[in-house]
């Protein structure tokens, strides 16, 4: 992406393709890294023997990191946008990297996993809005290029750590922080665009802070209504993203590089309901796709854990499509709630996501401990019902949808 491209000027209202493409990349790469994480557990915990309580903790501290600081992040940057905090968060992330890589004990893995945090703390809320602000409009759109980038980043890990960490070992993991650096000079090109076409001002006072149709009590009940739905969606996909590769293995008797081909497919197919979600939510309507995207993964899931090795696989792959598609529309229909919040919104959300994926992680691994990987994935199956409350959310973008009628 050259500077040229970047810095041209545009007309109002068009969606700036080399900017989100641009973000998309460096969501990537960022993910990417984190996903390097979660599935070099194996290797973690066999040379320094830990229980699944212990790996449960390790994707809590990140995750909890990021949960905790990412809404603080987005109320700052809300009236002072940090264009130049994107490069910044990205070194922070290469940081946590080179400390796994050379980690010779659990604190320090536990330290690197915090440092993980922080850096996607301060990628997030931004690089959100970086989206937002290039999407003449299409907000859908746009959410879903930049996010698609995340897991397409996150389907990499899993390949990346068959093909090449288990073989080269833990070391290996520092020459991804050549991939971070990559990533740092492209966001540095991505915060002179945001500062010079005039995105970086202060906020201005006084501009509509929720959604012009509704109260303020049906905004906050509309988003407890968000948060009980973000709670199913990401508590049931810390099943796959911390323990489905000792799922396959302990069920199926396979190889641990096998186990992450297959985790690779399912988040690939993660990456694949991203990218849906975000459109079909500009024509329909984001209320439909989150209701559906959430409620439909239910008798999916609850087969799951009874199948064969290839109808696992399959039955993944509908329950990655499904509920992946609900995270551009959730954090979209957030942001139409709360217009004049969308760093602060962006933070929450995105702070939530890896909060509850934390949380559960910790939780589970707990339960796992008690009873079985395979109690874990039976009984997290019903999760998915709690899809039902999404017929409580209100219809705020019921003129949009009528219009295009």
């Amino acid at each position: 992406m050259s500077e040229v491209s970047l810095e041209r000027p545009r007309t109002a209202g068009a969606t700036v393709f080399p900017v989100l493409a641009g973000a998309s990349f460096c969501h990537l790469l960022n993910d990417m890294i984190q996903s390097l994480f979660t599935a070099a557990y194996p290797i973690f915990k066999g040379g320094f023997d830990l229980s699944f309580a212990q790996i449960g903790l390790l994707t809590l501290v990140y995750q909890l990191t990021a949960s905790l600081l990412q809404p603080l992040i987005g109320i700052y940057t809300d009236r002072r946008p940090q264009p130049y905090s994107l490069p910044f968060g990205m070194g922070v992330t290469m940081v946590a990297l080179l400390v796994l890589a050379v980690a010779s004990s659990y604190p320090m893995l536990l330290a690197a996993s915090a440092l993980l945090g922080i850096g996607s703390s301060i990628f997030h809320p931004e690089s959100s809005r970086l989206a937002r602000l290039a999407s003449g409009g299409a907000h859908g759109l746009a959410q879903s290029i930049f996010q698609i980038g995340g897991n397409l980043g996150a389907a990499l890990g899993p390949l990346l750590v068959a093909f090449f960490v288990l073989p080269h070992g833990q070391a290996s993991l520092a020459w991804f922080a050549l991939a971070a650096l990559g990533g740092m000079l492209v966001l540095t090109a991505l915060s002179r665009w945001y500062t010079s076409n005039g995105h970086a001002r202060p906020a201005a006072r006084g501009g509509a802070v929720i959604h012009p149709d509704l109260t303020m009590r049906q905004v906050g009940g509309a988003l407890s209504v968000l948060f009980c739905l973000m709670v199913s969606k990401w508590f049931y996909l810390a099943t796959f993203t911390s323990y489905y590769i000792f799922f396959l293995v302990g069920r199926f008797g396979i190889r641990d590089a096998q186990a992450q081909i297959y985790l690779f497919v399912f988040l690939a197919s993660v990456a694949a309901g991203t990218l849906i979600g975000g459109p079909v939510g500009d024509r329909i309507g984001r209320k439909t796709v989150i209701w559906v995207s959430i409620l439909g993964v239910l008798p999916f899931a609850l087969a799951l854990p009874y199948v064969s090795l290839p109808a696992t696989v399959a039955l993944s792959v509908v329950i990655g499509l499904l509920i992946a598609s609900a995270f551009p529309a959730i954090v979209v229909y957030a942001q139409e709630l709360m217009p004049g919040r969308v760093g602060m919104v962006s933070g929450l959300f995105f702070g939530l996501a890896f909060g509850m994926g934390g949380v559960g992680a910790a939780v589970l691994g707990v339960l796992a401990d008690w009873t079985s990987i395979d109690f874990v994935y039976r009984a997290c199956a019903f999760l998915p019902a709690i899809g039902v409350l999404a017929a409580l959310l209100p219809n705020v973008d019921r003129r949009r949808t009528a219009a295009g009628r």
